[in-house]
């Protein structure tokens, strides 16, 4: 053998190697190199793995899914945060007689004592923490006429309807800790309160971000941000149900997987299909 590898070289063409003979062994070895670095120069294709190293340039492995590990196809983002509106998501008014009877006896339409309560400048200036919660009532006692004892029976009534979705918090805390969750809410200054001790969420979400300690509000891109950040995800790592449509268009604006809440059935059927591509 000490005499044929005196003379042996290698030669391309066709993108193959060939063994030629006449050179010695340095001389093979620049030969070598300086095909290797044609091949790199004429984008013959990605540096090879020293098992590659005496394969043509068109024998490229199948590469599967434990090469790279850590490594997702762009349309598949890992979910990492599930994060649910309260009033209309988590709460909801399944019963309206409370508001029917007061909206009787003061001479309303059915739906008017939602306006006045929800859409004053008294609600709108509590919802980003401007003013407190006794505010809106003020100006619903003020609006009506009615005295202090008329008015507490007034707030009675208006909230007696609502009804926490039990199954939804069930499922929220069944996310723990494999998820970070949360409750992002349009809600006046004694929202964490309401929330937290006479709901019993307090242990239900890893974070409470209400509109009223935040001094901004949905559809505001600014709350959805302050959202992302303590979560410490990215837009797409995050899943988001909210019952307002402009809600829902302003995340997923910023890149958010936001749906609009319509039953508890379809809202679990499209997080759960969510959550399940991280075991894609």
């Amino acid at each position: 053998m000490g005499h044929s590898v005196e003379r042996l070289a290698w030669r391309e063409e066709g993108g193959l190697l060939f063994l030629d003979c006449g050179l010695r062994i340095a001389d093979c070895g620049l030969q070598i190199a300086d095909c290797r670095l044609q091949e790199r120069h004429r984008g013959m294709g990605p540096k090879r793995s020293p098992d590659q190293a005496t394969t043509g340039p068109s024998d490229h492995r199948t590469k599967r899914p434990s090469d790279h590990p850590t490594i997702r196809p762009p349309d598949h983002p890992t979910i990492r945060a599930v994060v649910f509106d309260f009033g209309g998501v988590l709460l909801r008014t399944e019963d309206r007689s409370g508001r029917r009877r007061w909206e009787a006896r003061l001479g309303l339409p059915a739906g008017a004592l939602d306006k006045v309560v929800f859409e004053s400048e008294a609600s709108r200036r509590a919802m980003v923490g401007k003013a407190p919660d006794e505010a809106v009532w003020e100006h619903v006692a003020t609006t009506f006429g009615l005295d202090a004892d008329e008015i507490r029976r007034f707030q009675h009534d208006f909230w007696s309807g609502d009804r926490l979705d039990e199954e939804l918090v069930r499922f929220l805390r069944s996310l723990r800790p494999r998820y970070k969750t949360a409750i992002l809410s349009n809600a006046w200054p004694n929202a964490r309160y309401v929330f937290g001790q006479l709901f019993g969420l307090d242990d239900a979400v890893d974070l409470m971000i209400i509109s009223a300690e935040e001094g901004v509000a949905k559809p505001d891109p600014r709350i959805y941000q302050i959202a992302l950040r303590r979560l410490g995800v990215r837009p797409e790592e995050m899943v988001f149900v909210d019952d307002m449509p402009e809600n829902v268009r302003a995340a997923q604006a910023l890149g958010i997987r936001a749906m609009r809440f319509t039953d508890t059935a379809q809202t679990l059927a499209w997080v759960r299909s969510l959550l399940n591509e991280r075991k894609g």
